[in-house]
């Protein structure tokens, strides 16, 4: 059965790296819309959990525009879209009809009066979806964790790049102060050298059987499964609840390893300076060499599963625990001096939707460009598959490859069904 297909080493590398390369080019269209005065069209796909709680941020923004929404429950798609209807109101720009709602997000993606798109669907989904808007012409906001795999992952950042794209990862812990402050210190040398690293996150996804249940009326079993194996409808299935549902069946997700490593490993990349990189070594729980799992990278950082509040970064000279809403060092006066100019400054967000429009507007990558989003994922990605197997891993973050082990490089990937295969 077709998989996504492989970008070059020299590809991937060269947009992982170029994190502040030239504008982009415009459409005729982007152009003409993208006046600071107007607003941004928008498409939602999936107005399910996610969608459905960005839905009223967005519809404040008066920067933008909500006209289509799509999910596959005909519920939640009616009710997203009387949702935005009422909302506006009276403030409705000159010929604007209403919002419509689709089963298929083709039909958004088809639509040349739609800028860009915010996409919040189950993990297995992500990538077919994006490269399809990529190819659109869509500028994308999309929901964590990036990809189902790597080389799923990789595809993102190949048709970003090659059309042009403004794609945010909505790794969202990037546009927040104390996150930002955190890494700033540890790479301004604040706690010395890096020694290791503890991420608090659950564990990864598993095989799951479930006895079938009728289909709810009005809800496309079929395509909601999408490239994912066929399995009778039950509802836990494609239950989007945070404490049990698709996000722990290995067929849509990774498990809390995927869906918060990608906010915590993420913050682990950034504060290491790793962003187009990663470990270089995996080993699984339970072994001689760790009882968790572990992560060993090039420069003789390691960092643990487990452990900490969030992040905590330990060097030579102090620590640094980050969550949201906490903060902690040690010693406790180590963040009190303000950055002094000559020491690291990253990337400071307006908020990371918005950060988004203004990166829409200006042609520029975002905080949490797709590149990012692309090895930070990978991280979590390459946890996941030494924990599956329970053997070590050797992984070459140039060459984007596993090293000495074909059965695990299956992994990279997964089968896609028909007819739901990526973009060409």
């Amino acid at each position: 059965m077709p998989t996504t297909k492989r970008i070059s080493r020299r590809r991937f590398l060269k947009s992982a790296a170029a994190l502040a390369a030239a504008p982009y080019v415009l459409s005729g269209r982007a152009r003409g819309r993208l006046a600071p005065s107007e607003r941004i069209t928008l498409g939602v796909i999936g107005v399910g959990n996610m969608g459905a709680i960005h839905l009223p941020g967005l519809l404040g923004n008066r920067e933008l525009q909500i006209v289509a929404v799509c999910d596959v429950d005909r519920r939640k798609r009616e009710a997203a879209k009387q949702a935005v209807e009422e909302h506006y109101g009276a403030d409705r720009p000159a010929g604007w009809k209403g919002c419509d709602a689709y089963n298929e997000y083709e039909r958004i993606l088809e639509r040349p009066d739609i800028d860009a798109v915010l996409t919040a669907v189950p993990d297995h989904w992500h990538a077919i979806i994006a490269v399809a808007a990529c190819r659109a012409g869509k500028d994308i906001y999309g929901e964590k964790p990036l990809s189902l795999t790597i080389r799923e992952a990789d595809a993102m950042v190949a048709a970003a790049r090659r059309y042009g794209r403004v794609f945010q990862t909505g790794s969202q812990q990037r546009s927040d102060a104390n996150f930002r402050f955190a890494c700033e210190l540890v790479r301004s040398g604040r706690i010395g050298r890096v020694r290791t690293v503890h991420v608090g996150v659950g564990g990864p996804s598993q095989e799951k059987y479930l006895p079938e249940e009728p289909v709810p009326e009005g809800f496309d079993w079929d395509r909601w499964q999408g490239p994912a194996p066929w399995y009778p409808y039950n509802g836990e299935r494609c239950s989007g609840s945070f404490g049990g549902g698709w996000r722990f069946i290995r067929n849509y997700s990774g498990g809390m390893m995927t869906d918060w490593g990608a906010h915590h490993f993420d913050i682990a990349q950034w504060g290491l300076g790793m962003d187009g990189s990663g470990p270089v070594e995996i080993i699984p729980p339970n072994r001689a060499e760790s009882k968790t799992l572990t992560y060993r990278y090039a420069g003789g950082v390691t960092m643990y599963h487990g452990g900490a509040n969030g992040i905590l970064f330990t060097g030579t000279d102090g620590k640094i625990e980050v969550n949201r809403g906490y903060f902690r060092t040690w010693p406790e006066d180590l963040g009190k001096e303000p950055l002094a100019p000559h020491e690291v400054h990253l990337y400071e967000s307006p908020g990371h939707v918005q950060d988004w429009i203004d990166c829409i507007r200006a042609r520029r990558r975002p905080v949490a460009d797709v590149a990012i989003g692309a090895s930070s994922v990978t991280v979590c990605h390459l946890g996941n598959i030494a924990w599956w197997l329970g053997r070590t891993l050797r992984w070459d973050p140039q060459k984007r490859e596993l090293l000495g082990d074909a059965a695990a490089a299956r992994w990279l990937d997964r089968p896609k069904r028909a007819p739901y295969f990526m973009p060409e």
